[in-house]
């Protein structure tokens, strides 16, 4: 099983858009959205997939991740049976160095979020930091998106 390792951050504005090259509308919900085990299913563009992640360690960087293609049709027929609560984001990517940059801006009851995510091969390697990304969120549990589906952030108080 495959180890994700990423770093969260909240924007400081909205230049990133103007580097994007590529943006995919997302639609996900969870079968199971424990800390110990979750399990999402997502349609992206005309792709789908079951995403399984296990726990994240005490730096909040790194869990088990493991994930396969399905049709979208199954994803469909899935989303009936999953627990109430739904993630509606658009998905931009920016090349940063070598890295690609993945933000989520968020619609519906998680409107005005807008969180930044950087895959790395360790949780000591470098990366170039764009002047747009804010304050680091990793590890935060309530900018999960698993946490986001039950307590969206347009109820959290301020």
């Amino acid at each position: 099983m495959k180890i994700e390792i990423e770093k969260k951050f909240l924007l400081k504005n909205m230049n990133f858009k103007q580097d994007s090259f590529k943006k995919i509308r997302i639609t996900q919900r969870y079968l199971s959205s424990l800390p110990e085990r979750s399990i999402r299913i997502r349609i992206g563009g005309d792709k789908a997939f079951i995403t399984i992640k296990g726990k994240s360690n005490k730096t909040g960087m790194s869990r088990s991740e493991w994930e396969k293609d399905i049709t979208v049709e199954d994803a469909q027929d899935l989303f009936k049976i999953c627990e109430p609560g739904v993630i509606d984001k658009t998905r931009y990517l920016v090349k940063s160095g070598k890295h690609i940059i993945e933000i989520d801006e968020y619609y519906g009851e998680n409107k005005g979020l807008i969180v930044a995510e950087i895959e790395l091969l360790s949780e000591e390697e470098s990366f170039e930091k764009p002047d747009w990304l804010g304050d680091e969120i990793t590890g935060d549990m309530k900018y999960y998106n698993s946490y986001l589906m039950k307590y969206p952030y347009t109820k959290w108080e301020n």
